[in-house]
């Protein structure tokens, strides 16, 4: 508890001294119904959590919009803090090594879509959630006997370098971009089942290119950093999935790193595909980052400044 009320102290800008239950809290009159606000809040959450941490802390704070109230200087309205974690249990993501809680009405709207839709893309910046949520849903897919095998799938463009400059096999070349999609998977099957999954091809993971002339039935299939696919490419894509799949298309466009004037293949589907049935699009911005609190900033600075 006692690094939370410093978390608190430093965001909301007030002074919080302890004991026991009492809370005495210095401050300007709306940072006191801010704090105020936040911790009774705080104790609703304890019966529901065996745990209240900094990143719970952050996403709270910017869902209620309570932090904002503060620099706005407009008065918090309480009814933002009641029952507000109750209304994300739907959306829990079970698996056998951990549940995986959306944080935030955006993700777990993401969350939803994805249980309810074949096809789903998920469009924001680093650190929303996007691909983690989508791995989490995979894997409660496959536990759940929903589907017989993941797919993992990235374009082959990263940031200006080209694979064939990396050292090794394809295999080689292309895994330090697909880490982050193996972290995931061995938080939350670990990392002996994950690797026997991928030697037994229940979990694949390609680049897109090995796509081509396939056609996926029975599989969730997550094409992440698609904003570096052409437009050719997604629309191959797009037109592999079969029977009784699953796919989310991730990606952020303003991390485009196509070569010249090549349209970014994610961009040509949301326009496209926005109004298309069956296909759903959940769209995240700065607010729904899980990051430190400056990367957020970071994210609307640049966003400021683009063209």
């Amino acid at each position: 508890m006692g690094s939370n009320i410093e978390y608190l102290e430093r965001r909301i800008s007030v002074r919080i001294r302890s004991r026991g239950n009492l809370f005495e809290i210095h401050g300007s009159q709306k940072q006191l119904e801010v704090a105020e606000a936040v911790l009774r809040q705080l104790y609703v959450e304890t019966n529901e959590r065996e745990e209240i941490d900094v990143e719970f802390l952050q996403v709270f704070l910017q869902e209620s919009e309570l932090e904002g109230m503060v620099e706005k200087g407009g008065t918090p309205n309480s009814s933002i803090v009641e029952g507000k974690s109750q209304q994300f249990e739907d959306s829990l993501i079970r698996t056998r090594k951990k549940t995986i809680k959306p944080r935030g009405a955006n993700q777990s709207s993401y969350v939803g879509r994805i249980r309810s839709h074949d096809i789903c893309f998920g469009i924001g910046p680093a650190g929303t959630g996007k691909t983690y949520l989508a791995v989490a849903c995979a894997v409660e897919a496959l536990e759940s006997g929903r589907v017989s095998r993941i797919l993992l799938v990235r374009p082959a463009v990263e940031a200006g370098e080209r694979l064939g400059f990396l050292p090794g096999d394809l295999a080689q070349k292309i895994d330090p971009y697909l880490r982050p999609l193996y972290d995931a998977l061995y938080e939350m099957l670990g990392m002996e089942r994950v690797n026997k999954f991928i030697e037994r091809n229940i979990i694949e993971i390609a680049p897109l290119a090995y796509m081509r002339g396939r056609t996926l039935n029975n599989a969730f299939i997550i094409l992440d950093e698609s904003q570096n696919t052409t437009v050719a490419q997604m629309k191959m894509f797009l037109t592999r999935i079969g029977f009784g799949s699953t796919a989310v298309v991730t990606g952020d466009v303003t991390q485009i790193d196509l070569p010249g004037s090549e349209k970014s293949g994610l961009i040509d589907a949301s326009d496209v595909l926005d109004k298309l049935k069956g296909i759903s699009f959940t769209r995240f911005s700065s607010k729904d980052v899980v990051r430190h609190p400056l990367v957020q900033k970071i994210v609307d600075a640049y966003a400021r400044e683009s063209p």
